[in-house]
């Protein structure tokens, strides 16, 4: 009875151990298994493409607001509404419909007969800004009238810097007109003081020598006197005794 007892034992403990190491391996070939794989790869998958969507929606909200096209071609090249616009503009193939220039600033409503298309453009110094594109004719004027109210308050103060820097100009031309004025008056007015002493010198001259010949000349008259005389007493000595003469 013996024997058989601990026969029966040794195969109950060998089984345990076969059940142990199967358990074992089955264990690790559901670790590393195809069930494993198809067992995780829902919540992977699900969690991959919950962060791509959130990737994608964020880019694309990113995009709304810069007002751009987030459509990318399969080079990777995004294509906006702007390159659109520029492409078309380039062909020709747009009909412009209003425009409305405030300065630099400038708004353009352009119809892309085709496929009915509206075109809405918002640009500066010919560089266009945004473009919106839309099917309604309705919403693409109301756009056209927001950005076309857009540019006049962007050129505010580019025109009234632009109104400022003619101003100022036109002060500088003054200044410059009268400084030269100024400075021909100075000149004539340096000509006027340098003529004005030389007339004094004159005068003063003029003055000298009539003095001078006033003395001379009544010099000259004292001296005319005294020979009249002179020459009447000659004239009656050598007449004396003459018939005639009393």
């Amino acid at each position: 009875m013996k024997y058989p007892l601990d026969l029966r034992r040794m195969m109950l403990l060998a089984f345990a151990c076969a059940l142990m190491h199967g358990g074992v391996a089955l264990a690790a070939g559901n670790m590393t298994g195809p069930g494993v794989a198809r067992a995780g790869a829902p919540n992977g998958a699900r969690a991959d493409a919950t962060d791509a969507q959130s990737d994608a929606d964020s880019v694309d909200d990113a995009g709304k607001m810069l007002g751009v096209n987030t459509n990318a071609d399969a080079s990777g090249n995004v294509q906006g509404d702007v390159a659109d616009l520029m492409q078309l503009i380039h062909d020709g193939g747009l009909t412009e419909l209003r425009t409305t220039y405030n300065g630099g600033y400038g708004a353009s409503l352009f119809f892309y007969a085709p496929n009915m298309t509206y075109y809405v453009a918002l640009f500066q110094d010919k560089h266009f800004w945004r473009v919106i594109r839309t099917s309604d004719e309705a919403r693409a004027e109301a756009v056209y009238a927001g950005f076309a109210r857009q540019t006049a308050q962007l050129a505010e103060v580019e025109i009234r810097r632009a109104q400022l820097q003619a101003q100022k100009a036109s002060i500088e031309r003054v200044i410059g007109e009268s400084q030269a004025r100024a400075q021909r008056l100075q000149a004539d007015i340096e000509v006027a003081r340098t003529q004005e002493a030389k007339v004094a010198d004159y005068q003063r001259q003029q003055q000298d020598e009539a003095v001078a010949l006033r003395e001379e000349k009544e010099k000259a008259q004292s001296q005319l006197r005294v020979l009249q005389q002179q020459v009447l007493l000659l004239q009656r000595q050598a007449e004396a005794g003459l018939p005639g003469n009393r």
